[in-house]
């Protein structure tokens, strides 16, 4: 069991902490730390920063993926734009989600609402190891096939 220490900011403050829906959900959901009793709408198209009231520590060698919630996407359209946002373990600012609103319809949000889910996921320390020619970097089946060259089905 990882324990990532986290803090209420003032504007946080009565809002649970981030938690599981279900007992074996990978994520737990973010919510809206908005001002009690406002809201905001984002129109289609319209993208929005909008703020957690949490601080915290995510362990060293690990990073914190902030992703959308399938139902918000589905049903509304409203996705995280810079899926999936990254917390590095050195951030010690608020986490807060670029909502954007895909869909047709204007999307309100309000205090308290589920909007994204929380991931941790293992960052190993990493470097480059330079190579003078690519051949050097070894053979694949794939080679240098790119986008579509596996086929669709």
């Amino acid at each position: 069991m990882i324990r990532v220490p986290v803090s209420l900011l003032p504007h946080g403050q009565g809002l649970p902490l981030p938690g599981r829906a279900t007992p074996h959900a990978a994520g737990m959901d973010l919510r809206a730390a908005l001002p009690e009793g406002e809201a905001w709408t984002l129109a289609p198209g319209e993208r929005k920063l909008v703020p957690t009231g949490l601080v915290m520590a995510i362990p060293e060698g690990w990073e914190g993926q902030v992703r959308p919630r399938s139902g918000l996407a589905l049903r509304h359209g409203v996705t995280v734009l810079n899926a999936p946002g990254t917390i590095d373990a050195d951030y010690r600012g608020e986490v807060a989600v670029v909502l954007v609103n895909h869909g047709a319809e204007p999307f309100t949000v309000a205090r308290g609402d589920r909007i994204a889910q929380l991931l941790l996921a293992p960052a190993p320390a990493w470097d480059w190891a330079p190579e003078t020619e690519a051949a050097a970097l070894g053979e694949t089946q794939r080679g240098g096939g790119g986008y579509g060259s596996t086929g669709r089905s």
